[in-house]
């Protein structure tokens, strides 16, 4: 090993032993690039061995579009055994400023992201995100059953204002207009126009926003 790089060998162990089993610290020489390993610290994350050669150094480091201040730090990479790694790579420079070699800091975030998965399965699934969903058609039986249900044994030509605006507000607080076809059949059934419906909800915002605490 390069007697500069020595002093690195005890920050590697510090970092391993803060980050625990999963975390793997691996210090390379440069000048002996066929086996530059040098010295590794932490669990067997990578499969790396002293005495192996760099591997991604070249093209996921120096290559970065994100190198900068002779780093590059949480780009990932899988094993060859399919482990997920998180990794970051400083480069180590001699007094000279010559580089010496490299500390690579790798973790496998196997655990993490299996942690990740559980969690996100206590999530509620979000609704689908653009276009318009398709109706299932059991949904428009059950919601024109619900509609003929309500007004059965009602004369809606004989119904105040005030009345119309209570079914109104009943189908919207049911979610009744958020089907398709609902205003056509709602309007039908008072034997009034859709652009009456439409006015009658925007009175019910306008109503709902007035009692609503500022």
């Amino acid at each position: 090993m390069n007697e500069y790089l020595k002093q690195y060998v005890p920050v590697a162990e510090m970092i391993a032993l803060t980050f625990g089993p999963d975390c793997e610290v691996v210090l390379h020489d440069l000048s002996e690039p066929e086996q530059s390993v040098v010295h590794i610290a932490g669990g067997p994350v990578t499969g790396r061995k002293v005495g192996d050669s760099f591997t991604l150094i070249i093209s996921d480091v120096l290559l970065s579009r994100r190198f900068e201040n002779d780093m590059v730090t949480n780009y990932s990479f899988k094993t060859p055994s399919g482990k997920p790694i998180k990794s970051s790579t400083v480069l180590l420079r001699d007094p000279s400023g010559k580089v010496a070699g490299a500390m690579c800091i790798n973790i496998d975030t196997t655990e993490v992201s299996r942690h990740i998965e559980w969690l996100r399965s206590f999530l509620p699934v979000p609704e689908p995100v653009g276009g318009e969903s398709s109706q299932p058609p059991h949904v428009q039986e059950i919601v024109d059953e619900i509609i003929e249900s309500y007004f059965a044994g009602k004369e809606p030509a004989r119904m105040t204002r005030d009345e119309k605006l209570d079914v109104m507000r009943f189908m919207d607080s049911r979610g009744i207009f958020l089907t398709k076809g609902a205003v056509d059949k709602i309007s039908e059934k008072m034997g009034v126009s859709k652009v009456t419906i439409y006015s009658y909800l925007d009175e019910l915002k306008k109503q709902t926003a007035v009692k609503t605490p500022r």
